[in-house]
């Protein structure tokens, strides 16, 4: 345990210790333990299995991937995350741990690792990617019954928003009291949130990040969610990350800028000396036109996600590529040479963050080793061309497992068992007998 992690729990009076891990699903799994604990043992001992839990709970045979004895992890905690709780009615703080083997290696079933792999990867080139995620998400009123569909919230009006206000001031202003205290709590958490505004659907906000690295950026985001989540049950409300949570408002996202730097110049890449863009940015676009169908289970990893990709609803059904072009899944919005980049769209807000960054920057990477051939780009509307992604959970595992590339870099027994926890997830999913069904079927039929 280093010095500083020691005067930063003395200095905050901090009482106890949250040390988690994000599963494949990315929620937060680990241990509270008292402060004292936590400085004498330096570590925390999981089940390798922990990673391998379904959104719901259960898991596959784990067997091929921990083991036949189910054996323990070593959670090393990372002080770069080292944070205070600010909703906690106690000082307590927080950190992110790395899981690692008892050889001191990486677990490669941990969501954080795949992501490290990934830009060790590039960091091997000389590279250094940059993003920037906007997180959207939907504020509802809180229901005890999931088999009623979700509704706005009653803002501080006392209404519920009657249309779509995107970009609305006053429709931000109605939920004031939930958003100064949740910029409150980003500060004091150190989330680095950057801009609020209120997007299409009714409740539906987003905020963006300032941009920095990949793994920094995972963090914050698994963090952020939590925090809106905290924030919103202090309101009396719920705060919804899924991808497409009512049925005729737009999905979620969470779009990805980014960019890569020279390690030694820390130029960007993506431009030339002369201000146009260079091969390797054509290249990085031409990575992400060919992989991100396959890496799309990473990307829409949810039975849900499906719903959101699809025409009409502001949400990508292509991997197009385009000049500030929205109806294409791969936009290049206007920018200076310094600052050239692009944005994936096709990501919702239900994604691991750590797997969603890994899998646009793999798709990347790829482009760039490969030196692939970017398409023309799109100039009018691709809203057209709706057949480039899976159109389901099942066929998003079948694209995944068939791409070995894709494996190399992720790390095939990774993608193998995600691809499994995702079956077992769909499985337990299709077991279930839709409200629709009883409606249209039970006495029609």
């Amino acid at each position: 345990m280093t010095q500083a992690m020691r005067d930063f729990l003395r200095e905050r009076n901090i009482h106890e210790v949250e040390c988690v891990i994000a599963d494949m699903t990315g929620i937060a799994r680990g241990k509270i333990l008292p402060k004292d604990l936590f400085l004498s043992e330096g570590e925390m001992r999981l089940p390798k299995s922990v990673l391998l839990n379904t959104v719901n709970g259960e898991q596959p045979n784990n067997t091929p991937y921990t083991g036949v004895t189910d054996p323990d992890m070593i959670c090393v905690p990372d002080l770069a995350t080292l944070r205070q709780v600010p909703w906690a009615a106690e000082n307590v703080a927080l950190v992110i741990h790395d899981c690692q083997n008892f050889d001191g290696t990486p677990v490669g079933l941990s969501p954080r690792a795949v992501l490290r792999k990934v830009l060790q990867l590039y960091a091997a080139r000389g590279w250094q990617p940059v993003v920037a995620p906007e997180m959207e998400f939907y504020l509802v009123a809180r229901s005890s019954n999931p088999h009623e569909p979700l509704v706005p919230p009653l803002g501080r009006s006392g209404k519920t928003e009657s249309g779509r206000q995107s970009y609305s001031i006053d429709a931000v202003n109605d939920f004031d009291p939930f958003f100064l205290e949740l910029s409150s709590f980003c500060k004091l958490h150190g989330l680095g949130v950057e801009t609020l505004i209120h997007e299409a659907g009714a409740g539906q906000m987003e905020i963006n990040f300032t941009h920095g690295d990949a793994l920094e950026l995972a963090d914050r985001v698994f963090l952020f969610k939590r925090a809106v989540r905290e924030t919103a049950l202090r309101h009396g409300i719920f705060a919804t990350f899924m991808a497409k949570p009512m049925e005729t408002e737009p999905g979620s996202a969470m779009h990805i800028h980014q960019s890569v730097l020279d390690t030694e110049t820390g130029k960007n890449i993506f431009s030339n000396d002369d201000g146009s863009a260079s091969a390797l940015f054509f290249h990085y676009i031409a990575g992400l036109e060919k992989y991100t169908a396959p890496a799309t289970l990473l990307l829409a990893p949810h039975v849900n996600s499906y719903r959101r990709l699809s025409r009409f609803m502001s949400a990508p059904t292509n991997v197009r590529w385009g000049y500030d072009n929205r109806t294409c899944g791969i936009r290049v919005p206007n920018s200076t040479p310094v600052n050239r980049r692009l944005e994936n769209r096709v990501p919702g807000v239900d994604v691991n963050p750590y797997l969603a960054m890994a899998a646009t920057l793999a798709c990347g990477y790829l482009g760039m080793v490969e030196q692939l051939t970017a398409s023309a780009p799109t100039a009018d509307s691709a809203e057209h061309v709706h057949n480039e992604l899976p159109r389901n959970l099942e066929d998003a595992i079948q694209r995944l497992r068939e791409c070995k590339a894709l494996g190399e870099v992720l790390g095939e027994l990774f993608v193998q068992a995600f691809c499994e926890v995702k079956e077992l997830e769909f499985a337990t999913y299709s077991r279930v007998i839709s409200s629709w069904e009883r409606e249209h079927l039970m006495l029609l039929v």
